[in-house]
């Protein structure tokens, strides 16, 4: 069964970091793209950074030149580095496995939540 565990949330005060870990059990992820959601209480889950299996990186407006996403496909791990946190940034945080196909099933984590609060 493949399941996705994530690690690194919690509460941060504005201007400090972050480093969110996602790793993968039963699963392999080097022929997958990963990413990393949001969702704060009220609005949609959107997504905050992508990562190609070629390593080509994606960001969403609010974060560019602040998070930053990797993967280590020998740990079968992708990582989000966060600096310079805003309360803006509160929110769960969620790793996903993108299908490749459209009849496979994506994979999510758990969910985090982050906190930017002073």
């Amino acid at each position: 069964q493949v399941q996705l565990v994530e690690s690194g949330g919690g509460l941060v005060q504005p201007g400090g970091s972050l480093r969110r870990s996602c790793a993968g059990s039963g699963s392999i992820f080097s022929g997958y793209a990963l990413a990393w959601y949001r969702q704060a209480p009220g609005k949609q889950r959107d997504v905050v950074a992508g990562i190609t299996t070629d390593g080509t990186t994606t960001y969403m407006d609010s974060v560019k030149g602040r998070f930053t996403i990797s993967r280590e496909n020998a740990k079968n791990t992708v990582y989000l580095q966060m600096n310079s946190l805003k309360p803006e940034d509160t929110a769960v945080y969620y790793c996903k496995r993108e299908p490749r196909t459209p009849y496979e099933r994506a994979i999510w984590g758990q969910g985090t939540q982050v906190t930017v609060s002073s």
